[in-house]
């Protein structure tokens, strides 16, 4: 059963989170789950696929999976205030939860999974762990500031097109919310999105984004990190999760990567669990979240 809660109120916005209760008495590790969408698109319902869903509370995790104000109305700085309120939240009502304050992983998908990589190094105290798929690592790198030949490929997305739609407040869940696939198209088009989320230029002011960058905060301390990305990603390139993997070994950080050369971008909710690579690769996932939350 699916419980909603607010867990920040900004204004007369209610910024909330959907709660998914593992099976078995308490109080249970959970995963504060994080959506994906570019900053800019999509809301907590966009949470794993039901399968994986299932597996996780089977298997005795609770999942809060959260919104958080979008971009461009709303920057990174508050997006990633957001997550921090909401780690907070979810540490300090633990009880009523019934969950473990000690024993929670960060996890996210695309966008969302780099504000889980930024959780590693932002949230005080750390997550005991942090599961990326198909997350990065930075948004200065030229695969983010450069037009996108995978999104560049398809029709042109005109500037009165892409911004139609919005809204005038940052609204996190929501018509508004769904509606925003010509706004990323039209960044990644031309390569605007680092700019977009932040209202900075990563050419001319690329220092501004270095504490918004994962890959430049692995060290020796940061949380175990599993990476799941495929090799065919045409959204996120595979090099990021390779960069960060790298990083992660020569900080000696407990890690796993996990890909495949046939996986593209959201390879898990384009499978399922009769797909044998991905369930073998959602085992490890489970493999690694009892080891690091036991």
């Amino acid at each position: 059963m699916r419980e909603t809660r607010t867990y920040k109120t900004v204004g007369a916005l209610n910024i909330q989170a959907d709660i998914i209760r593992g099976i078995g008495a308490g109080p249970r590790p959970a995963i504060l789950y994080i959506h994906g969408g570019g900053l800019m698109m999509a809301s907590r319902r966009g949470m794993p696929p039901r399968w994986e869903l299932e597996r996780f509370t089977g298997a005795g995790y609770t999942v809060v999976s959260i919104d958080y104000r979008l971009a461009p109305a709303t920057k990174l700085p508050d997006i990633a205030e957001d997550v921090a309120d909401a780690w907070a939240w979810m540490r300090s009502g633990a009880p009523d939860l019934n969950i473990d304050p000690a024993r929670i992983a960060v996890m996210g998908m695309s966008a969302g999974a780099y504000l889980a990589l930024m959780a590693g190094y932002r949230l005080s105290p750390r997550p005991r762990a942090v599961v990326s798929f198909y997350g990065y690592g930075d948004l200065t790198g030229a695969w983010s500031t450069q037009p996108s030949p995978f999104y560049s490929s398809k029709p042109a997305v005109a500037e009165t097109d892409a911004f139609k739609t919005l809204q005038a407040e940052a609204e996190p869940s929501g018509e508004s919310a769904r509606i925003r696939s010509d706004l990323y198209l039209y960044a990644r088009q031309r390569g605007l999105l680092p700019k977009l989320v932040s209202g900075h230029d990563p050419v001319t002011d690329p220092g501004w984004f270095a504490p918004y960058e994962p890959i430049r905060h692995i060290t020796p301390d940061y949380p175990p990190t599993m990476l799941l990305q495929g090799q065919k990603d045409t959204d996120v390139p595979f090099e990021q999760a390779k960069t960060l993997g790298e990083a992660l070994q020569r900080n000696g950080v407990v890690h796993q990567l996990v890909s495949d050369p046939d996986w593209d971008h959201a390879f898990d909710y384009r499978a399922n669990d009769k797909d044998p690579k991905v369930a073998a690769a959602f085992n490890l996932v489970l493999a690694f979240l009892a080891e690091q939350l036991r």
